[in-house]
């Protein structure tokens, strides 16, 4: 069945990978994006993308008037790809750079979801993006406070609103990711070779999203066959 999909930070690696994989299988997107020019050379029929900063409350409000105008009303899956990283010691971040990470990562998430959820009903399926980083007693790598913690909030958050929402919906799950070769990774760790490449973990992520909420709810799913 045909379903309506919002993806935010498409613009490269996953979020980029996932937008032909779910319109090759026949699905409405709206890819979003602070730059909307790569999927924009895609050239697909079944995929609308505009500039969204999700931390823009002018911006997403231009996400509710296209579902209402292009969808009827009606979002099925949302899935939280937007993401930054910021890899400094503690004690050399300055208090601004730490906020920044958790505007994207954190406010940002949570601007975009409170925006989409009217439009979504008992069998919708709401996917944060989290981190193995984010996961209670997992190995820990310096210079990551603000990203780790920042994907531990996301996670403690899915689970909250999966209880608030059980009896309407959607249903909300987390995805704790493991090292993923994108150019986040590359930009953050240079040198290190992750197991699993973007268009992997896309695939993963794009067959979870239309079928996981069937099994999951208010659950956290590491996604990881190395450390970290």
């Amino acid at each position: 069945m045909k379903k309506n999909i919002i993806i935010t930070g498409t613009s490269r690696g996953i979020g980029y990978e996932m937008v032909p994989i779910l319109t090759d299988a026949g699905h409405n997107i709206l890819a979003l994006s602070r730059n909307e020019v790569p999927v924009s050379g895609l050239d697909i029929s079944n995929c609308t993308c505009f500039s969204c900063d999700i931390t823009s409350k002018t911006d997403i409000k231009k996400v509710s008037a296209f579902v209402t105008e292009q969808w009827g009303g009606k979002v099925d899956v949302l899935i939280n790809n937007s993401g930054t990283l910021e890899n400094k010691p503690f004690a050399t971040m300055k208090l601004e750079e730490f906020k920044e990470v958790y505007e994207v990562n954190v406010f940002g998430l949570v601007a975009i979801t409170k925006e989409v959820i009217p439009f979504m009903t008992k069998s919708g399926h709401v996917v944060n993006i989290s981190s193995m980083g984010g996961i209670q007693g997992s190995v820990k790598f310096p210079g990551l406070s603000a990203y780790s913690s920042s994907k531990g909030a996301v996670i403690t958050l899915t689970e909250l609103l999966a209880e608030e929402y059980k009896e309407t919906g959607p249903s909300f799950n987390a995805l704790a990711l493991g090292a993923v070769q994108t150019e986040m990774l590359a930009e953050a760790f240079p040198g290190y070779k992750a197991p699993l490449d973007a268009k992997q973990m896309a695939q993963y992520i794009s067959e979870f999203a239309l079928h996981g909420n069937a099994y999951y709810n208010g659950k956290v799913l590491q996604v990881s066959n190395s450390t970290p």
